[in-house]
This record gives C-alpha cells, structure tokens and sequence, in this order.
C-alpha cells in the first residue's frame, strides 16, 4: 500500500487537458526527467528537444475506467499546438464561435451575389441559392461533427489534419493544400480590392465637391486598406480576434441590411429586364451559366475555416466542443440567411440585369449616388470598410499558422515576435500585389468559388464515408458519395466556366495592373 502510493503519479490537469495545449504560450508536456504530468504552472518551460510520453492516469486502470479507456484513447500532445495562432488558446466558446462564422459567413461576397442572377434568372438562381445553402449547412454539420475522433482522442483543430487523416498526406498535397490556400489568399485579396475601392468611395462622399487636393489613386487606396488589414493582422490568436470577429459581423449585418432596403425603397430603376442574359455561342452561354453558378459557391465560402474555430474551445469526455460549436453555427447561419437572401433577391429586383459586375454598392452609387442621403451612402461604406477588414483576420489566420508552423518545425520554438510580424506583412502585401495585378471581384469570385467548393461541399462528404464508414448502399451512404461526386465535377465546371469568361471577354488584359 505504501508502494503504491509512493509511486502515485502528481495530477496536474482535468481530462480536457489531455485532447488540448495549454492556454499559454508553452505546451503541457512533462520533463524529460520525469515519466508523469507536471503541474500546469508559469515556471515550467517547454523542453527543446523531444516529446515525452503521457503516463496514463491511475482511474483509467481501474475496472470502473475501463468503459472510459474504449471511448477514448489518450495521445501525445502535440508541443505545436501551444505555439501556433489557431490553438494557442483553446478558452473559445459558442458566442466566439458565432461571431467568428458570422464574420467569415457574411462578407463581399454577398454584394456579388446579384449578379449570379443575371445569368441564371429568377427561378435557376433561386434554386440554385436554396440549394447550395441547404448542401453547405450539411456538410456544415459534418466537419462539425468530425472535429474530434472518439476512436483515437484526437482533435482535427485545423481542416488540413483532417484531409490528412481522410486521403493521405501525399494526397492531400494535391487536392487540398492548394484550394484552402487559393481560398484564404484569394478572399484576403478580394477583401482589398472592396476595402480599397470603398474607402476610395467614402473619402468622395465625405469630401464631396469641396475638395481641391489632388485625389488619391485606385492603388494608393488598395495600399491604405492593405497596410491598416497588416497592423490589426498582429493580434497573435484566432480568440484574440474575437471581438474583431463580432465587429465584422454587426458591420456585416448593417451594410446587408442598408444595402437591400436602400434598393428597395428607391424602386426598380428604368427599362429593368430579368431575363437572363444569354450569348449567341452555346460554349459562351454555358461559361458564363458556370462563372455565375461559382459566384454562388463563392457566397457559402468559410469551411475551411470551421475545425479552426472549433480547435478554440476546451473538449472533455462529458462537455465535447462539437455541441457549443454547432451551437454557434446554428444562430450565424440563421443570420448568415437573413442577409444573403434578401440581398440577392432585392439587388436583381431593383437593377435586373443592369446590375453592374461590381455587384450590389458599386450599384448604388451608379443610379442612386446623388438622390441617396450622404449619410446613407457614408454609412454603408463605413460598414463595408470595417467588415473587409476584420474578414480579413479570420481568413488569413490559416495561412498565418501555416507559415508560423513551418518555422517551429524547424527550430522547435515558438515564433518570436518579430518573425510573426514579417511572416503577416508578407501576406498582407502580396495580396496587395495581386489585387493590383487582378481587380475583377467578379472574376476572382468566380474562380474561387470553382476552387474552394470541393472544400465547402465535396470533401465534408467524402470525410464522413471514410472515417464514419456507414453501411454500404444505404440512404446516407449514397447521399454521400452523390454529393462528393457532383461537387468535384461542379468545380471543375466552374473553374473552367471563370477562366473562359475572363480570356473571352478580354478581362484580364484590360484590367491587368489597372484598377479602376
């Protein structure tokens, strides 16, 4: 008896601990000296060298925790976790995670969304809408699900993991890194040119006729926007951006709102047409059927994004993250509907197919810019401004941990301070560059609304068959591999569908390097 009590290891930490890093900077690991948990204090320090193994905790041991050993298997902790901007803080909980996916899930995508319609008409762009809303919030709700394994203990806190753990490290170098790259660069760059252009049109409003300075440029706005998105990207962790996050979202639900209600009070504007815009070639009807359908896709963008917010929260055998998490992806998504609804339907009701390839605020100004009060107008742009901004953060959070996991691969620590901020000004500025290189918010939401649907709507399904593995021939087995299928060949389509309307109508040469 007293053997074993002297042999009794210290306790240190809840079971949570055991699927989480530790809320500080440095991991919870044990001493290289010492086979047990240390306790969780401000004085221990993360070894350099190593991992050292978890003993296993003496209740799991027992008969009375045998129950407990085959639902969960303990793993090591990854040291990463405690240094990498997406799991350094794991205090995150379901109103965090609603701001976060509310941000991310309302955005300048949903000024483009009109648009869509002037190709697909009334009734294939409603269903088209509806549908895709109804697959995304499904496949919502399996990424959600999927974040923790009960079989190995495991916690996919970043969706990457989870492509490894479903096809395969060298697989997921093909089909994954790339389109959650494309899509994280791709909106960060479409954030700067909306952010540039419309603070370009707020200091107009404000201004007005009575400014005699020389105005600024399109790229000297793009780089204004660009350089304060860099400053507020220093915010070391994806909780630290949550009051970010809830900002973007009340200025994503104001602008939305505005947006609509201003187009609606103001009427349909002269000589409006709804029917759809059709080509003389069968190939150019068909391209731009594909490109307007990949704008639609390019609404629902944000997956990549979910097992990163819900990697934020603690997770225990009795309290798992999944249920907070799809809490606050309930209540977002609830609004997420309530602003892209209205504003696709009350965009193409007002403009039809006039609407200009801006989307719905370059609208605004063009036929209600002076029968529409100053205020109004200063306003919206002000919401889209601080929402741009703030958007920014949560989707350049994944290629921030990227980049800074590289680094503590390599040397084994943390990043230090003046590293993350070269690493994030980096990105910032090369966005710029390519905002400047290709200013077609239409064009680019196309392609990456082609490139990132295999990560909103395909993978999720494919996840589920592989890991869950329902039974074969069944209603969810079929439904899933459906799903999977006509995904990735919709993204193929669309991409296509983008490219070709950019080469076709000359686009890219127009436009290259000259934001207008």
């Amino acid at each position: 008896m007293g053997d074993h009590n002297h042999q009794s290891p210290p306790i240190s930490a809840p079971p949570s601990q055991f699927h989480s890093p530790s809320l500080t900077r440095s991991p919870l690991l044990a001493s290289p000296s010492h086979d047990g948990i240390r306790s969780a204090t401000p004085t221990v320090k993360t070894p350099r060298h190593g991992t050292p193994g978890i003993r296993t905790p003496r209740i799991f041991k027992t008969p009375l925790g045998s129950p407990i050993r085959k639902v969960l298997k303990l793993t090591r902790l990854d040291p990463q976790d405690a240094w990498l901007p997406i799991t350094e803080s794991r205090n995150g909980n379901a109103f965090y995670a609603a701001f976060h996916c509310l941000c991310s899930g309302i955005g300048i995508q949903a000024l483009v969304l009109p648009v869509a319609f002037v190709y697909l008409g009334w009734v294939w762009g409603m269903i088209a809408l509806v549908s895709t809303f109804i697959w995304q919030l499904y496949t919502l709700y399996i990424l959600v699900q999927l974040h923790e394994s009960v079989e190995t203990g495991l916690r996919y806190s970043r969706y990457l993991q989870l492509c490894y753990a479903t096809f395969g490290e060298k697989l997921s170098k093909w089909i994954a890194i790339f389109p959650i790259t494309y899509l994280s660069g791709g909106t960060c760059t479409a954030l700067i040119i909306v952010g540039g252009s419309t603070t370009k049109s707020l200091y107009s409003v404000l201004c007005g006729g009575a400014c005699t300075s020389q105005p600024l440029t399109t790229v000297e706005w793009y780089l204004i926007f660009a350089c304060g998105a860099v400053v507020l990207s220093q915010l070391p962790n994806l909780n630290s951006i949550a009051g970010v996050s809830l900002i973007g979202a009340i200025t994503a639900v104001g602008y939305c709102t505005l947006l609509w209600a201003i187009s609606v009070a103001k009427g349909t504007i002269p000589n409006v047409s709804y029917d759809p815009i059709r080509s003389h070639g069968g190939v150019d009807k068909t391209a731009n059927i594909f490109n307007a359908l990949g704008i639609v896709a390019f609404a629902f963008r944000g997956h990549n994004l979910i097992l990163e917010i819900q990697g934020t929260m603690p997770s225990s055998e009795k309290h798992p993250s999944s249920v907070p998490m799809w809490k606050g992806v309930k209540v977002a998504y609830l609004m997420v509907a309530t602003c892209l609804f209205p504003m696709a339907i009350a965009g193409f009701w007002a403009y039809g197919r006039m609407i200009p390839s801006g989307g719905l605020l370059t609208a605004l100004f063009v036929y209600h810019g002076r029968d529409t009060s100053q205020f109004l107008l200063g306003l919206t742009c002000f919401f889209v401004i601080i929402n741009a901004l703030s958007s920014f953060q949560i989707y350049a959070m994944p290629t921030f941990d990227s980049m800074e996991s590289m680094y503590t691969i390599r040397h084994k620590k943390a990043c230090p301070w003046w590293v993350r901020v070269v690493f994030r000004s980096f990105f910032g500025f090369f966005c710029f560059f390519i905002a400047v290189a290709i200013p077609m918010i239409a064009n680019i939401a196309g392609i990456v609304g082609g490139l990132s649907l295999p990560v909103t709507l395909a993978y999720p399904c494919y996840m589920w068959l592989k890991i869950k593995k329902p039974n074969k021939y069944s209603s969810v087995w079929w439904i899933n591999w459906i799903l999977f299928v006509v995904g990735m060949v919709l993204s193929l389509l669309f991409v296509l569908g983008a490219l070709y309307t950019i080469i076709h109508d000359n686009t890219l040469k127009n436009n290259f390097f000259k934001p207008t």
